[in-house]
């Protein structure tokens, strides 16, 4: 429950700090003091977004907090899911910047706005003029039937159903496109494959082929030279191998003669050795080498059809074109097996939707139940309201295909008179009619859920007389119910029924005006209420009225 607000350098509210009463409470105030930037404010704190121009003029910063009892509620999971601190009294703030910058805390935690706005959801419902327009829309009359049903959990699990039977739904349907555009690139896929397979490529023959057919092309010229460089090593005829050997036999000879010829023969003989070696090498690779034009013109042809597939390609190497083709198989055989593939995710599919509808009958089941007891509560619950011919129906049907919130339709039909002729709420009910007809809905729901505050901005409008008095009466009774209600009201029959009375005014200084909110004494609310009644000239009929509308609150 509400326990307190405050709010400072919020438009006309310097500062303001209020206490507020459990049970049934209303707030008056003429058109204009400040009654709706106090509901503003308290929307802040419902996570509705902030706008810099409802910062008071001249000030950089804005502070609304509220204090909430929530000791009774069983709240507790909602703080360890969002890994905030629980106490029994909740602490919500909303901090805004001349500078743009905005802040929320929950009991003095850093929270986010989605956090503030689902907790305060659980804290605060604030019905204005404008919720009635909800009235026409389905989802608000489908809310109504599962909130009576207590369709919580069933809700849940057909959410979680429902959201994999579209994924899986999105899935086929993404797999049916890319198989379409595949089947059609088939074709080429396949004779790309074919050209690529036909090839036979082999890691790294390109740079084996160019350099053979290097070679090849230079066989003449390539022969000659190691010709001539054997000859300089191995001729009999001033050769460089003969004129070692020569000196080789010269310093073994010098051996016995010359102590260090010997190690100068050791190591001239290993020059000896490597350079023969290198010249039979030499003369092995000049033998081989032949000038062979039908074996170039093979490699130029296979360089050819390498070159030409790498331009194709727009590839650099012989790997790129091995990967390409690894590629291309794996897209045909994708292909090829895209059949196998949509028919088994298919079936998932059907077999999720089969849940769905199933889910979807537990709803309908729980709503069509729902929509007996709501025609015939709100029948009881209107004909007090002053009307005595009323009728309420709930319509249902079903949808073509499952939604969100299953596959229900709902339409809230409503008749006031004997004769007429059952329509949708919206089409033949009058603004007063709307307004009694949302009470008597918030009524109903409120006994289903454990919502600790409910604010009511003027739901009296279009009525008067006996009508607001029957009004009061349901709102005192929902008050009385472990739950506290504030109701914004012009009409003197419902402000005369508060537990509490607190006036909004609005009060000017030489340079500024300000907007205050304060509890009336029981004095004070009697002038108060002979003004409701009289207007701005008291007069003692409207005293006296006042007092006997008062009289039961003010024994109390």
């Amino acid at each position: 429950m509400l326990r307190s607000l405050y709010i400072q350098n919020y438009a006309l509210i310097e500062k303001l700090d209020i206490n507020f009463d459990t049970g049934f409470s209303v707030i008056t105030g003429e058109t204009g003091a400040g009654k709706s930037i106090i509901l503003g404010a308290i929307g802040l704190l419902l996570g509705q977004r902030a706008d810099v121009k409802a910062i008071r003029l001249g000030e950089t910063k804005c502070v609304i907090e509220a204090r909430f009892d929530i000791s009774a509620y069983d709240m507790k999971s909602f703080f360890d899911d969002n890994e905030l601190e629980y106490e029994d009294e909740c602490i919500l703030r909303r901090e805004l910047y001349a500078s743009g910058k905005s802040r929320a805390f929950i009991n003095d935690t850093p929270a986010g706005l989605t956090q503030m706005k689902e907790l305060g959801e659980q804290l605060i419902d604030v019905h204005s003029q404008h919720q009635n327009l909800l009235l026409n829309k389905e989802g608000f009359q489908l809310n109504v039937l599962d909130i009576l049903a207590h369709n919580e959990e069933a809700l849940e699990i057909y959410h979680q159903l429902y959201n994999k039977w579209k994924q899986l739904d999105k899935e086929l349907n993404d797999l049916i496109a890319q198989a379409q555009q595949n089947k059609s690139d088939e074709d080429y896929i396949r004779f790309q494959l074919e050209q690529l397979t036909e090839a036979h490529l082999v890691q790294g023959e390109q740079e084996e082929l160019e350099q053979e057919a290097e070679t090849l092309s230079h066989a003449e010229e390539i022969k000659a030279g190691l010709y001539r460089v054997e000859q300089t090593f191995a001729s009999d005829e001033g050769g460089l191998l003969p004129a070692v050997k020569e000196s080789l036999n010269t310093l073994h000879a010098l051996q016995k003669v010359y102590q260090p010829s010997e190690e100068l023969a050791g190591r001239l003989e290993s020059v000896y050795i490597e350079l023969k070696d290198i010249t039979q090498e030499i003369s092995s690779q000049g033998e081989s080498i032949e000038f062979n034009p039908g074996r170039l013109d093979e490699v130029n042809e296979r360089l050819n059809l390498i070159y030409s597939l790498q331009q194709k390609h727009r590839v650099q190497t012989v790997d790129e074109l091995i990967s390409l083709t690894e590629e291309y198989s794996g897209k045909l055989s994708t292909i090829t097996s895209y059949d196998e593939h949509i028919a088994e995710l298919t079936t998932h599919r059907d077999e999720q939707y089969a849940k769905v509808k199933k889910q979807a009958e537990v709803l309908t089941k729980a709503r069509t139940k729902a929509a007996g007891e709501v025609e015939k509560q709100m029948a009881s619950r209107l004909i007090p309201l002053g009307m005595p011919n009323v009728r309420f129906q709930v319509e249902m049907g079903l949808k073509k295909e499952p939604g969100m919130q299953g596959e229900d339709t709902v339409n809230f039909l409503f008749s006031a008179n004997k004769n007429g002729m059952l329509q949708s709420i919206s089409s033949v009910a009058s603004g007063g009619e709307i307004a009694r007809v949302m009470l008597s809905i918030k009524a109903m729901i409120a006994g289903a859920v454990k919502l600790p505050t409910i604010v009511f901005d003027e739901i009296d409008t279009g009525v008067s007389g006996e009508i607001a008095d029957r009004m009061a009466d349901i709102m005192q009774e929902m008050g009385e119910q472990s739950r506290q209600v504030i109701s914004i009201t012009h009409l003197p029959q419902i402000a005369s029924r508060g537990r509490a009375h607190y006036k909004v005014y609005k009060k000017d200084s030489d340079t500024e005006t300000n907007s205050h909110i304060r509890r009336l004494t029981n004095d004070e609310r009697v002038e108060e209420i002979a003004h409701m009644l009289s207007g701005a000239t008291l007069t003692e009929a409207a005293l006296s009225n006042a007092k006997a509308l008062l009289k039961f609150e003010i024994v109390k």
